[in-house]
């Protein structure tokens, strides 16, 4: 289970996302500096959670202001960084994002598929090795470790 704060985060998130609706240029970055916040934060979270803020991201690919398309671009990227599956479809929204007829959503797509696509986030995402408590029956080598190593393959 999530910690209480990032229980309560997720929960309340959710209902700032009217944020990211809002015109005041650092209010509606807070919204999408959250998401992504949270995305790293929240590790229990399933990906229905962040599938929900893509639309919201798309929505605002199109303001034109700075700290607004820092902030949409950097929920993009850290929603496309959390897993496998997350990547393909950050990596699809960046590529719609990147036909809308605007500047800014030029920017926040190319920023965005050049860090999803980067050989050091995939390499990242395809093995990612998990430290987990000793169990019984393992090697002494590993019980002198105080824990096992195991690797986690996701699929591509």
């Amino acid at each position: 289970m999530a910690p209480a704060s990032t229980y309560f985060a997720t929960r309340n998130l959710l209902t700032r996302c009217v944020w990211s609706g809002r015109p005041q240029e650092f209010v509606k970055r807070a919204a999408y500096a959250l998401m992504a916040g949270l995305t790293v934060a929240d590790k229990a979270a399933s990906d229905e959670t962040f599938l929900q803020f893509l639309p919201l991201i798309k929505s605002a690919a199109m303001d034109e202001r700075n700290m607004v398309m820092k902030g949409v671009n950097w929920a993009l990227r850290q929603i496309g960084k959390r897993n496998a599956r997350l990547n393909r479809v950050a990596l699809a929204a960046a590529h719609e994002i990147y036909r809308l007829d605007s500047r800014a959503a030029r920017w926040i797509a190319s920023d965005a598929r050049r860090e999803l696509e980067s050989p050091a986030v995939r390499q990242r995402l395809k093995v990612r090795i998990t430290i987990s408590p000793r169990k019984k029956g393992e090697s002494n080598e590993q019980k002198a470790k105080g824990h096992s190593i195991r690797t986690v393959i996701d699929s591509p």
